[in-house]
């Protein structure tokens, strides 16, 4: 079969659909011969003890209970154990996954998440109907029509998502900031999700990327084409925007970077075994922009396919990053196929930036630190991956946490204010103007030089 590469953005998964996001699919699961495993008469009493706690539950919990589901559930809290990424599907949750990936599903339009018990909101996807509710990154579902979601496990809890469409969910979540219960209802559809928008704004073309599925390169190159017909000779350059991008596809993670660069490394993996670690390199005359002017914009959401887009055209120093601290996602996961039509998710590697630094739990910093609101965020649960538990540990990188310092960011940057003045209005998403972020990364584009005008 086809191998396909991605990465995937912690357990997350969207309402109706596991999040698409498939590192390394391979076909047979068997096992391979390591010298350094545990010796093999300690293994099978830990197997003995396994089967008699299995044994002792069939036989005398105080219902009945499923085969299946005692095993699977075992699978899971092994994989689980593990780190924050790794994770047993069933088939299912596989087949959702895979439908995903193609960019059209059912439910809400939720990317979620799950950490000590509760289900977080990772981003509500443009234009579905959790975006039309209100539904902000970083919320806790506490309840499902009434019903507590505590207890159940991240599938459990999405297939309560799920249903048909034009029927009625009514969430009550906390948030961020917000002394009472929040109370929302919306109803379900089948979604369509558009992964890439695009418009020019006066004399810079921004374009907005949500995830990274099948979808996304070539969205993104029919974006700037038609930007750059529109535009024209007035075209001062691109807005690449990434915040609350959850990541997805490695395999388009490469591509949307080569699609900004002529040259250079844009990532590489190193697993456990060398002979399985990979690098790509840009290929030239990748760069469809002709070398126009690139800033990227970046927040908290912003993780895995996301940070390997803005940590390729970093430390290329083909953009400027503009927001502020990215999730801190740098492993890769593989999706293996099992018996029964499931599979399991498994972290195989760290993800390395083209300077070789890994951003495992620290994030990418971005060259031009820039807020959205003026207001101390009040923090409630985990925010990035370096709070999620059992998280991997960064090693294997370079010793600087961030890239190296940068000479060829413009002078403007030095008057660009870190947060909006208190007299900015509220943020309303059909109005460009109240996006400070945005704002703030036109007027560094505007005073940016060029990169490579001859190849326009």
């Amino acid at each position: 079969m086809n191998l396909r590469k991605g990465l995937m953005f912690g357990a997350a998964f969207a309402a109706g659909m596991a999040v698409g996001p498939l590192s390394h699919v391979i076909a047979p699961f068997g096992l391979r011969a390591n010298a350094a495993e545990s010796d093999s008469a300690n293994t099978y009493r830990l197997l003995t003890l396994f089967g008699d706690v299995f044994e002792r539950v069939r036989a005398e919990y105080v219902e009945p209970v499923n085969d299946r589901d005692l095993i699977e559930n075992a699978i899971n809290g092994m994989l689980t154990g593990l780190d924050p990424h790794s994770s047993y599907m069933n088939a299912k949750a596989f087949g959702d996954m895979q439908v995903q990936t193609h960019g059209e599903f059912g439910g809400l339009g939720i990317e979620v998440t799950q950490e000590n018990g509760f289900i977080k909101v990772v981003s509500p996807i443009d234009d579905t109907p959790a975006a039309r509710a209100g539904i902000k990154p970083g919320d806790l579902i506490l309840t499902l029509d009434g019903k507590t979601l505590q207890g159940l496990s991240l599938n459990d809890a999405v297939d309560q998502m799920r249903g048909k469409p034009d029927t009625a969910i009514h969430l009550t979540i906390k948030r961020i900031g917000v002394a009472e219960p929040v109370d929302v209802t919306m109803k379900r559809e089948i979604i369509k999700l558009q992964v890439v928008k695009s418009r020019l704004d006066g004399d810079v073309g921004y374009i907005r990327l949500s995830s990274f599925n099948e979808q996304s390169d070539p969205s993104i190159r029919k974006a700037v084409a038609s930007l750059k017909a529109q535009g024209g000779d007035k075209l001062k350059g691109f807005i690449l925007d990434l915040r609350n991008n959850p990541g997805g596809l490695l395999d388009q993670a490469v591509a949307v970077s080569n699609d900004f660069l002529n040259r250079g490394e844009i990532v590489s993996t190193r697993a456990r075994h060398s002979d399985e670690s990979q690098r790509w390199n840009a290929k030239s005359g990748g760069d469809l922009t002709g070398g126009l002017p690139l800033v990227v914009l970046m927040n908290g959401g912003s993780a895995s396919a996301s940070e390997i887009v803005g940590g390729a055209l970093q430390d290329q120093r083909r953009a400027i990053i503009v927001g502020v601290r990215s999730f801190g996602k740098g492993s890769v996961q593989t999706v293996i196929p099992l018996a029964g039509n499931g599979a399991m998710r498994l972290t195989t590697a760290r993800y390395y930036t083209p300077s070789g630094r890994s951003i495992q739990g620290l994030g990418i910093t971005p060259d031009v630190e820039v807020n959205e609101t003026a207001a101390d965020r009040p923090k409630f649960g985990p925010e990035r991956e370096a709070d999620l538990n059992h998280v991997l540990t960064n090693s294997g990188g370079t010793p600087q946490a961030s890239a190296p310092p940068r000479t060829d960011l413009p002078a403007i940057v030095k008057e660009i204010p870190s947060k909006p003045p208190e007299n900015w209005p509220s943020f309303d998403p059909t109005k460009p103007e109240t996006d400070f972020q945005l704002v703030q990364g036109e007027a560094v584009l505007r005073a940016m030089a060029p990169v490579n005008r001859a190849a326009r």
